[in-house]
């Protein structure tokens, strides 16, 4: 018996990283999956993985920027599942840049893709959760919630915003069982990541000056972070709603760290 038996789940940004590895969780937990991407090639070989495995899972190729495709995506997944009870809206970009020379394309792009794809999922999915008397949301922020980093200035600014948005919807839903809820998470092992350090001379020492400045010295895996979905997504974590659990490794715990001064 898995904690997500019986439930479906709508996922965004599923094609690859975290919201690859929170939908192999999700499975694994019992739940059948709707894997949600604008990257048809890449989401359809990750379901189809997943089914191959004995697993409940779909592809639907979407641009979560998009009300109508997000609309057409919600209603396939409830249509194919009979109903719907959990969204984790885990699609991001960045962009990075001062604000100065960041292109307002760019801005309403990454704004498109990071929050307000939060707003249609919520537009068109809240009928299908309030079918049921317990219904969950799950929006993954990111450090970037919490502090500024540089360079990121929209991205930091969509993720302020998807947290206080996260506190909204809990409040605002509550009455109809809904529980929503914002993983912030800190430097995790992703295709994104992986994208940036491979633009440095030396990627891996670029990772590992970034570690160093967190406590735990290391980099979270793609799974942490879908743990930590799951708990939020079923009813462990009753009673939690409108906060934000932050998975960093310790980052935001302090004002400054050195791993490498520090004595074993």
């Amino acid at each position: 018996m898995g904690r997500l038996d019986g439930q479906t789940a709508w996922i965004t940004g599923a094609a690859s990283g975290m919201g690859e590895a929170i939908a192999e969780v999700f499975v694994e937990e019992g739940a059948n999956v709707a894997l949600v991407d604008n990257r048809a090639h890449a989401g359809k070989k990750v379901a189809d993985r997943i089914s191959g495995n004995g697993g409940s899972a779909i592809f639907t190729e979407c641009d979560v920027g998009q009300s109508r495709q997000v609309l057409r995506s919600i209603e396939r997944t409830a249509e194919r599942f009979h109903g719907l009870h959990i969204i984790v809206n885990c699609a991001g970009i960045v962009h990075i840049g001062p604000l100065h020379e960041t292109h307002e394309a760019d801005w309403d792009r990454l704004m498109a893709v990071n929050l307000k794809s939060i707003y249609h999922s919520v537009t068109h999915g809240i009928r299908h959760l309030s079918e049921h008397p317990r219904s969950y949301m799950v929006n993954i922020g990111s450090v970037g919630s919490h502090v500024a980093q540089s360079s990121t200035p929209v991205y930091t600014t969509s993720k302020f915003a998807v947290l206080g948005l996260s506190m909204s919807i809990a409040v605002d839903y509550a009455h109809l069982g809904l529980r929503c809820n914002c993983i912030c998470p800190g430097i995790t092992d992703t295709p994104m990541l992986r994208k940036h350090l491979n633009a440095t001379p030396d990627p891996e020492a670029a990772l590992a000056e970034r570690l160093n400045r967190v406590p735990l010295n290391v980099a979270l895996t793609p799974r942490d972070i879908a743990r930590t979905v799951v708990y939020l997504s079923c009813e462990d974590s009753a009673g939690v709603t409108g906060t934000s659990i932050v998975v960093d490794a310790g980052y935001t715990s302090c004002a400054e760290w050195d791993c490498s001064r520090m004595e074993s």
